[in-house]
């Protein structure tokens, strides 16, 4: 997805074991594990008149997941993939050195009937070995992800390895990324189930660390491995991501994400050309901001 318009709040402040803020990449910490951005989509109602569209734009360096909690997304790409994104099911396409793609309400939604769009896009930066690798893309169904229940707290293993688990989401460096809704309030323990760096997406609900409550809309941060006890209050939501830092520094500019500067300058070239790898069918365009 396109992030023209996207306004990332800049305030962050520091609870002890945690850093808090609302979006990555926020002004203390740019990127968890290999995690450099993520967008919440919505959620919004969709219909009668208003409907997504995603014009053409463009990707490298990074493969996007789009996992959708409520409404549905047609994905196309200049590899030719056209894949219906359903609620539940993860959708993982590996930009590499280009590809360029649109988001639209599939054409049976624009029924004159409103809906309920609600999901998260995130970007994950490939491997500097990888950042040249040719596209792909990856639909994997909601009844492939593992998932089990602890005590009141139901998860969902979305990508990556945890808690004894591997997601078949394909992923090119270690990281993990876990949905947890809950009924009553539970303890989160991530001590020797998780690896690397981690944060907590609060989706709904709210958890209290430090001795600190904190509510929805809110990312939380972990400074160090082995965290203060973390409370789930009940009926919460929550998305966990991370995993190990990349080496290299990342650049990002726009869509485009690399451990080279001159690859960004490149392709920013190469879009405003046209001579970027585009799709064959649509003439949509989103121009490089300014």
């Amino acid at each position: 997805m396109s992030t023209l318009g996207l306004i990332i709040a800049e305030r962050s402040r520091d609870i002890g074991d945690f850093l808090v803020g609302r979006l990555i990449p926020f002004r203390k910490k740019r990127m968890i594990g290999p995690f450099v951005f993520i967008d919440h989509m919505g959620p919004t109602q969709l219909g009668p008149t208003k409907y997504m569209d995603v014009d053409q734009h463009p990707h490298i360096g990074l493969s996007t997941l789009t996992y959708m909690l409520e409404g549905e997304i047609m994905h196309e790409d200049s590899i030719g993939t056209r894949q219906r994104i359903t609620p539940g099911s993860v959708n993982l396409m590996v930009a590499g050195k280009g590809v360029s793609h649109t988001e639209r309400t599939p054409n049976d939604l624009r029924n004159g009937y409103s809906f309920t769009a609600h999901g998260y896009q995130i970007w994950i930066a490939l491997p500097k070995s990888m950042e040249d690798c040719i596209p792909e893309f990856h639909h994997i169904e909601a009844t492939e992800i593992p998932h089990w229940k602890e005590g009141s707290a139901n998860f969902k293993l979305i990508a990556g390895e945890g808690y004894g688990r591997t997601s078949p989401v394909p992923v090119h460096s270690p990281l993990f990324m876990i949905e947890i809704r809950n009924t009553s309030e539970f303890e989160l323990n991530t001590k020797d189930h998780l690896k690397g760096e981690i944060g907590i997406c609060i989706v709904e609900g709210s958890i209290e660390a430090c001795g600190e409550v904190v509510g929805k809309g809110n990312i939380l941060v972990s400074k160090v491995e082995d965290t203060c006890k973390t409370l789930i209050k009940p009926n919460s939501h929550l998305l966990l991501f991370g995993g190990a830092p990349l080496p290299e520094e990342r650049h990002i500019y726009w869509n485009f994400v690399s451990s080279n500067k001159e690859k960004i300058e490149h392709a920013k070239k190469a879009w405003e050309k046209k001579s970027f790898p585009m799709m064959e069918n649509d003439e949509s365009y989103v121009p490089l901001p300014n």
